[in-house]
């Protein structure tokens, strides 16, 4: 029997410390969560995606009646880049979220596993890492992949 140990490193800052070009995709992620469609949940989530080209594609979560069919602000803003700009890598990722109350949350908010799975196909189909940007009050963390978060994908391809 064999011991595998996993590690990641994920950066702390805080708003200030990241370039104005990321500050300003943190901001759009949480204005986008102003306009999240969730009823049931209250949890408010924001994203925005920098692609390679410089265009900024914001998404925020859709709930549904029909639980299955609403959708994560990650893979909103990652699928209309996607439809919108097929052949264009996204370069960074920016996630914030709102709390029940409407308070920005105090801690980063991380992918769910179904977008941290989007985000390992995001990446492997252009061969290019995303930057990921999590947002919360009392700090951000910074990850240069989404494999950080998730070191055991599956991907088919």
């Amino acid at each position: 029997m064999k011991n595998l140990e996993l590690k990641t490193s994920i950066l702390e800052c805080q708003l200030e410390e990241l370039s104005r070009e990321e500050q300003h995709l943190v901001e759009q992620a949480i204005e986008a969560t102003s306009r999240s469609y969730a009823p049931y949940s209250k949890f408010c989530v924001g994203a925005c995606a920098l692609l390679n080209n410089g265009v900024e594609v914001i998404g925020c979560n859709q709930e549904n009646a029909a639980y299955p069919a609403g959708l994560c602000a990650e893979r909103t803003a990652i699928f209309a880049a996607g439809a919108q700009y097929p052949d264009v890598p996204v370069k960074t990722l920016a996630i914030a979220a709102r709390t029940p109350n409407g308070e920005l949350q105090d801690e980063p908010v991380t992918p769910c596993g179904m977008c941290r799975q989007v985000l390992i196909e995001t990446e492997t189909r252009f061969s290019q890492q995303v930057r990921i940007l999590l947002y919360g009050r009392r700090c951000i963390y910074v990850v240069d992949s989404i494999k950080q978060l998730m070191p055991l994908s599956f991907i088919e391809f």
